[in-house]
């Protein structure tokens, strides 16, 4: 890089932070600024401006926090206090963001749910983070059915929000009417930056998933962060979100940004890549958020004469593969991709606000990408027990400095996060936290996202944890034993499932699909599966997955196992013929 592209990098960062300096005083230490006293705000100064747009519904800064002022008077009237936990599990509505900002007024913390998640895993999210109210929409009402003697409250305490009255509750109460009748509470807790404003769930090696704690000052520097310096946005920009609300990125990016700019949120229930642009037209919007998958499917729909007929200035997001970036762009006239990296609940957030074509930042101070095995991520020791840093073009375990700056604040399950804690890095004493990612080092610290390792692999903008997915596969009829793995699929981000199954004469491979499709979400489905007899296991008694993943489905590498692909409700087997039209692209999971 020369000094100019050096110096023009540096205005831009530069020109970001200070975009972001008046308002930190909102996260110094003895602040009680959360994100219900800033709609508080937004109202004031704000009110006749538009907050909020979902369908044909549109919602001021004033109406906003009169929302939220009469869900507040609702939950205090039903016991919630400072510190209590509310579990919400509701798909992308305006309620939504009513009813997370209403506990935040009162102090208190929302678990925000999976709504993918069924049966055993919806009932360990729930009660995992100990909530003393379940609110839900009206949409998961027949899941929760099935599960709530399970749960850790009371059937009194699993309370339903109805978007029509026509709605089903399964016998569920419903807060509506109640809602409609509560007194507004105006009054913002007093809460300490460092405690806890939501609880977001994450995947990883231990199976089921895990809740990451976000404090308040957490969760107020993303949303500055995104609404200020990454979107640069003002009140009258719309920020057009289709990505859900119990994910860090609606949160931060679409939510909390929209928030600390006093701009537009646009809520989309669910992302549709033939009604994205109608969205974007009817919306007016400025900027969007994305994962890379969401753009790779707005590239694959017809080209149209209305391609560049839109106001956006930009998206943010994670995942946006080089091999489509610049294509996106152009085609779609999108002036700058600001793309990012960070976990929910690390502490080592990188953001390429320059736009640079795949790349999700520079290193930051604290940051390290360290030697490790590539295929296991167990890290490479040097003789002084210490790690090495990766030189340019090295790929490695990307880690991130723990002090009192860049704080892990970690999970509810204490275990997990002294799982992610590493000591005696560059030397002995010092603690990093584990990202668990590979990344690339480029030229000037730049760096690329690689892979992710151990257990886990991301598909459909979600992390898969393979324990989890190999406990329901176990449970099917026929199956000895599951090995589940990510495996790469041409022309899609992230890793498709694949599952090596152990199976006995019981097994059907139509019964096996249909156990598949009614007990995982999609993202979660094996789409492909090798049925074989034995299992390959390590020295230590653990399914070996580095050769399973190396061999994937290619029918001349399996040494005679079944292979079968997930083609819509069935399992067809793998012959020369499909694997040629799987590595062509012109056969794909969706």
């Amino acid at each position: 890089m020369g000094l100019k592209q050096r110096l023009r990098a540096t205005w831009i960062e530069l020109e970001a932070a200070g975009r972001m300096l008046p308002h930190m005083h909102r996260v110094l230490p003895g602040s009680h600024w959360h994100i219900a006293r800033i709609i508080a705000r937004n109202a004031e100064k704000y009110g006749n401006y538009t907050a909020l747009r979902y369908l044909d519904e549109s919602y001021t800064w004033q109406e906003f926090e009169d929302r939220l002022a009469r869900y507040a008077g609702y939950l205090r009237r039903k016991g919630i206090r400072q510190g209590d936990v509310v579990a919400l599990l509701m798909d992308n509505r305006p309620d939504y963001v009513f009813l997370e900002s209403a506990i935040c007024r009162l102090g208190a913390i929302s678990a925000l749910i999976n709504t993918n998640l069924i049966e055993h895993a919806l009932v360990h999210a729930i009660n995992v983070g100990e909530p003393k109210l379940v609110i839900a929409g009206s949409e998961h009402a027949e899941k929760l059915r099935e599960v709530v003697s399970e749960l850790c409250v009371k059937e009194s305490e699993v309370i339903l929000q109805q978007e029509q009255e026509s709605d089903d509750t399964h016998g569920f109460a419903t807060l509506n009417a109640d809602v409609k009748k509560a007194i507004l509470v105006r009054d913002n807790a007093k809460t300490k930056p460092d405690d806890g404003m939501c609880y977001i769930y994450t995947s990883g090696t231990t199976g089921l998933p895990k809740a990451a704690i976000v404090t308040h000052k957490r969760f107020l520097l993303a949303a500055h962060l995104f609404g200020r310096a990454i979107h640069d946005a003002a009140p009258d920009d719309v920020i057009y979100a289709t990505l859900p609300l119990y994910h860090s990125n609606a949160q931060w990016a679409g939510f909390g940004a929209s928030v600390t700019s006093a701009g537009t949120l646009a809520l989309r229930r669910k992302f549709s890549a033939s009604q994205f642009w109608d969205d974007v037209r009817k919306f007016g919007a400025t900027h969007f958020i994305y994962i890379g998958e969401l753009c790779r499917y707005l590239l694959n729909q017809p080209a149209s004469s209305r391609d560049r007929d839109h106001q956006l200035r930009g998206g943010t997001g994670n995942g946006l593969r080089p091999d489509i970036w610049e294509e996106f762009t152009g085609r779609f006239g999108i002036p700058v991709m600001r793309e990012f990296y960070g976990a929910t609940e690390g502490n080592a957030p990188m953001f390429n606000i320059e736009g640079r074509p795949g790349m999700v930042g520079r290193l930051r101070p604290g940051q390290l990408i360290v030697k490790c095995d590539l295929s296991s991520g167990e890290i490479v020791r040097n003789a002084q027990g210490l790690c090495d840093p990766v030189g340019v073009g090295g790929t490695g375990l990307f880690l991130g400095k723990i002090n009192a700056v860049t704080r892990f604040d970690g999970y509810v399950d204490n275990q997990a996060t002294q799982k992610k804690v590493i000591s005696n890095v560059l030397k002995q004493g010092d603690t990093y936290f584990n990202s668990g990612d590979l990344l690339t080092l480029h030229e000037d610290n730049w760096v690329a996202f690689a892979d992710r390792v151990g257990d886990t692999f991301r598909w459909k903008g979600e992390n898969v944890s393979t324990n989890e997915v190999a406990e329901v596969l176990n449970a099917a009829p026929g199956v000895l034993e599951s090995n589940v793995y990510g495996v790469q699929v041409v022309g899609t981000d992230g890793r498709a499932g694949m599952a090596s199954l152990n199976t006995d004469s019981a097994f059907d491979l139509d019964d096996f699909a249909a156990f598949v499709i009614s007990k995982l979400p999609g993202y979660q489905r094996p789409y492909f599966i090798r049925v074989q007899d034995g299992m390959r296991i390590t020295g230590t008694f653990k399914h070996q997955k580095v050769d399973y993943r190396k061999e994937g489905y290619d029918p001349t590498k399996v040494n005679g196992d079944a292979l079968y692909y997930l083609d819509g409700e069935r399992y067809v087997p793998i012959d020369t013929a499909l694997h040629q039209k799987l590595m062509s692209g012109e056969v794909s999971p969706r």
